[in-house]
């Protein structure tokens, strides 16, 4: 594997760190982008239950207890408490957009990786082209041998550009579309407590 690499010319050195950076991004999003790290279902209904007893003293305990992106929505509605519907709304708007951009945090890295990893690739294919052709001038076209070098670079810096790259942009939507499931998730919570907070939908 590593003669490999090492065939594939200089181009493989950025392929590989791109891979590395590509895999820990993955991984770093896959835990941060668990259900029950972002909105337990345990604590959702802990809190509803006690919106509907009025509890509301409870709901701010039981939110700080949980570092997550459903108490911090929850902890807002709750401190608007009193306010217009359209208040509270409007704070949890504004919550919900600081947490969306958490939530989609990295995911531009792995974008990035899907896009550059294949086209490190294709330098690397032009570069052992480039090679090729210098031994074709230098030597001719008698040895063959001479020119599986630049034929064999090309190749493998494809190859290792586009294992790199598909990947990661499988990664990249599946990280996009489980942040857009759990931003919904956030909606649903916020529009439920905003539900409890004010039944009437009483206007300013």
């Amino acid at each position: 594997m590593i003669e490999l690499m090492i065939s594939g010319g200089p181009v493989m050195i950025p392929i590989g760190i791109a891979s590395v950076v590509g895999l820990a991004v993955f991984l770093e999003r896959t835990l941060s982008l668990r259900w029950a790290a972002v909105i337990p279902p345990v604590f959702i209904r802990e809190v509803e239950e006690m919106l509907r007893q009025e509890r509301l003293g409870d709901v701010v305990a039981a939110a700080k207890k949980h570092p997550c992106a459903a108490a911090r929505v929850t902890l807002t509605a709750v401190d608007a408490a009193g306010q217009s519907r359209s208040q509270i709304k409007e704070r949890l708007e504004e919550v919900g957009r600081r947490e969306a951009a958490e939530l989609e945090r990295f995911s531009a890295v792995l974008g990035t990786v899907a896009s550059i990893a294949p086209l490190l690739g294709l330098l690397g294919t032009v570069w052992g082209m480039i090679l090729t052709f210098e031994v074709i001038q230098s030597q001719g076209m008698g040895v063959v041998a001479n020119l599986a070098g630049g034929i064999s670079q090309a190749l493998i810096s494809t190859m290792a550009g586009l294992t790199v790259g598909i990947p990661a942009l499988v990664a990249h939507r599946w990280v996009l579309a489980r942040a857009d499931r759990l931003i919904l998730g956030l909606e649903d919570h916020g529009a439920m407590i905003l539900d409890h907070l004010c039944p009437d939908g009483k206007a300013e």
